[in-house]
């Protein structure tokens, strides 16, 4: 690992302060599970780590049916799924979230780090495309939000500007059904080989799918299908069909693609058993 020079700021304020004065050759860290592993790998050789843990306004989850749930920076994962709240009103979320890493690593990594990471297998970024999330952004400029389908734009790629650090994400309230769906090669401490959220919320569906294709992806083809007449096999199977010509899978250690592509039509075909 190369040595660096490790910052704590105790505010938002000067977080963005450092942040922008060294940009590229700067890193934040809060859970750290996946910004010491790369650096230990050399795939990030930053020259000042910024550590985001002695924020206190960064941390923590709400939620209020006028408001909907927020979800602070540092907050982990074991803390979302462990969350009543979250268990209740998002439970795909609290299933995505009990699904990354072994117990160790939940309690260090956060969800805001799984967003970030911009990895197109994060876990919980299926359930959050379903919710309609939005991502909450600080920077030299003041504050921001987009629609984390607009924040995630490739592979480690995300729509943060020269200062900017996400500050939390805000997850509306709505009544809704759902299933989250994991495949991997293990059951437990694994990465995705493909994952999916499908929700009902109002009679409509939602789809989307992940470590398919170089981001998370919603499905709108599919939706469109199972939202113009009632569900019956035929159309639940003609989704889970049309679902795989949504996505981009491709070959690699986990899985070959035509892999993912049945497990696309699987995840589909099985959610929509359950929720219709």
């Amino acid at each position: 690992m190369k040595e660096f020079q490790y910052l704590l700021p105790h505010t938002v304020a000067e977080a963005v302060a450092l942040k922008e004065k060294y940009d590229k050759a700067a890193v934040f860290m809060a859970g750290a599970t996946d910004v010491v592993v790369r650096m230990r790998d050399y795939l990030l050789t930053p020259e000042y780590v910024i550590d985001l843990k002695a924020i206190p306004e960064l941390g923590g989850i709400t939620f209020s049916k006028e408001k909907g749930l927020h979800i602070g920076a540092l907050a982990t994962m074991n803390e979302i799924c462990a969350d009543e709240n979250v268990k209740q009103y998002y439970p795909t979320l609290a299933k995505a979230a009990g699904s990354v890493g072994s117990k160790q690593v939940r309690n260090r990594a956060t969800c805001i780090g799984n967003i970030v990471n911009a990895s197109p297998l994060a876990d919980t970024a299926t359930p959050l495309y379903c919710y309609d999330a939005i991502v909450e952004i600080a920077g030299p400029n003041g504050t921001r939000e987009l629609p984390i389908t607009e924040f995630i734009l490739f592979v480690r790629k995300v729509a943060l500007e020269r200062g900017e650090m996400v500050t939390g994400i805000r997850v509306p309230f709505k009544e809704a059904q759902g299933e989250f769906c994991k495949i991997s090669r293990r059951d437990q401490v694994d990465l995705s080989t493909v994952c999916g959220t499908v929700l009902k919320i109002d009679g409509t569906y939602r789809v989307a799918m992940g470590s398919v294709a170089p981001q998370p992806r919603r499905l709108p083809k599919t939706e469109a299908l199972l939202n113009g007449a009632p569900l019956t096999p035929e159309r639940i199977e003609e989704a889970a069909q049309l679902a795989t010509t949504e996505v981009s899978p491709i070959d690699d250690v986990r899985a070959d693609k035509q892999y993912r592509l049945d497990m696309v039509a699987y995840i589909v075909r099985n959610a929509l058993g359950k929720l219709a």
